[in-house]
């Protein structure tokens, strides 16, 4: 009897199933039936010194976008989503430890600097919920020999640069994966100079992983080096013939040709997003895919003189309305610290939408863990913006946002920033919302403000304790090796 009664409920269950689809039935009859991924995959490009105004999205006057335009015109754009340091390892290690300036590990930009062992990223938090997990590009936070390589990071494959100052040449005589040298054929190490442009092999190796795992959950951080470095590629590239034989005001001659180089390097780049948004929807699994496009700090006004004071392509000036943040790349002024940022998931964020809600790189670990399932395996100083990609209402908003350097540190709440510049100066304090330029320092008017921010900052700050390099006779030597 009990058998029976077993069989009868098994049989109602499974018809519970197959009229409502659960566990991925569907009546063959209808194609609209799709199993929900459980797992969706999860890519992040992070380009490396992209400024907040270089798209034609943002009303660029030179620079044109039109993939990074249709991606945003798909998903969500933040207007002050912040980095999480203003130069390339510290906001790194944030964004892969999920802690902020003053927890995480790598907090200066020497670039030898490591991860330790016990240190969590993303790739291993992914790695342990399943996933195959691969990064391509400029790591930044463990060179070879070191505890912070990414092999030990959570990551399967590593391909690309792991000192970031190797990472500044497109010419190297080799990469790394997986801490092995790859030797590139024809390079000396000239850094304007070679036979194999090291992006376009990184830009393939991406290609490939996705490739190979399309049918199983992955994770692919794709930390372009476009537009940083010495600036250079292949003359045949379509991005750089569009540039070569126009005629600019630049400061001098190799001014005028690195920075048609540098607006070449983000269209290669905006060109690269397009090949990689169309091999999702080839391998059908664009609408099982969350991607994450980014810049990794501040702008830089590069290309400046007297009649462009903001640097040639202005990344810190709004086009439109002349505003600018004030400061740059390595500084805690909202310069250094703007980033473009968007997020594109099909059928789940909103296409075409925006958010003022204020969040940084500390946010993105635990924002992943929410949206794929994953367990948080240590603690993070972010929230989750899942609710805001999703559309709902319980958003948790910061009670702080803390960044440190040399000496110089910033703590922001709500719309108030306090910034100590440098080590010897006092606390400013700006109101972003009524001075978004940060012109007008109101620490006098405002004293027990500026006083509770100082405190946010005292509890912020914690002793860093650095990784270590266990091998010296290898890892990067020289600047363009």
């Amino acid at each position: 009897m009990r058998i029976e009664n077993m069989c009868f409920q098994g049989a109602l269950v499974a018809m519970i199933l197959l009229l409502f689809g659960s566990c991925g039935w569907k009546d063959e009859g209808s194609s609209n039936l799709k199993e929900e991924p459980a797992r969706p995959n999860v890519i992040h490009i992070m380009l490396d010194e992209w400024g907040y105004f270089e798209s034609s999205m943002m009303g660029h006057p030179i620079i044109e976008t039109p993939h990074i335009d249709q991606f945003a015109r798909e998903g969500m754009r933040f207007s002050q989503f912040l980095a999480g340091g203003s130069v390339c390892a510290p906001t790194r290690s944030v964004l892969m430890t999920g802690q902020h300036l003053g927890h995480t590990t790598v907090r200066t930009n020497g670039g030898g600097q490591a991860l330790r062992d016990e240190d969590v990223t993303i790739a291993e938090m992914l790695r342990h919920h399943g996933y195959a997990t691969g990064g391509f590009g400029k790591w930044g936070i463990g060179d070879r020999g070191s505890t912070g390589v990414p092999e030990k990071q959570g990551f399967d494959i590593f391909f690309g640069y792991y000192h970031q100052v190797h990472a500044h040449s497109y010419y190297p005589r080799y990469l790394v994966r997986n801490s092995n040298q790859v030797p590139l054929e024809g390079n000396t190490g000239d850094p304007h100079a070679g036979q194999t442009f090291s992006h376009t092999l990184i830009h393939e190796e991406g290609l490939a992983f996705i490739r190979q795992h399309h049918d199983t959950p992955f994770y692919a951080y794709l930390a372009w080096t476009p537009p940083h470095g010495h600036w250079h590629m292949p003359e045949d590239d379509p991005a750089w013939l569009k540039y070569k034989e126009r005629d600019w005001d630049a400061p001098n001659q190799r001014g005028q040709h690195d920075a048609k180089m540098y607006a070449a390097m983000i269209e290669m780049a905006d060109r690269q997003i397009g090949e990689l948004l169309a091999l999702l929807k080839k391998l059908e699994i664009d609408e099982e895919t969350i991607i994450f496009i980014s810049g990794d700090n501040g702008g830089q006004d590069y290309f400046s003189n007297a009649k462009y004071p903001d640097g040639f392509f202005a990344p810190n000036v709004n086009p439109k309305t002349g505003v600018r943040f004030r400061g740059g790349k390595r500084q805690f002024y909202e310069g250094g610290l703007r980033i473009p940022f968007i997020v594109r998931w099909p059928g789940k964020i909103a296409a075409g939408s925006q958010s003022d809600h204020l969040g940084y790189f500390p946010d993105i670990m635990p924002t992943i863990a929410a949206l794929t399932g994953a367990p948080l395996l240590s603690k993070s100083d972010g929230h989750s913006i899942a609710p805001t990609l999703l559309g709902r209402g319980d958003q948790e908003s910061h009670q702080y946002l803390y960044w440190e350097g040399r000496g110089d540190l910033a703590i922001r709440r709500d719309n108030w920033k306090a910034i100590k510049p440098a080590q010897d100066a006092p606390f400013e304090l700006y109101d972003l919302e009524h001075d978004i330029g940060e012109n007008h320092n109101v620490a006098v008017e405002y004293p027990s403000v500026l006083e509770e921010l100082i405190q946010y900052g005292q509890q912020a700050h914690s002793q860093p304790t650095s990784g270590m390099v266990l091998d010296t006779s290898v890892g990067f030597k020289g600047h363009f090796r």
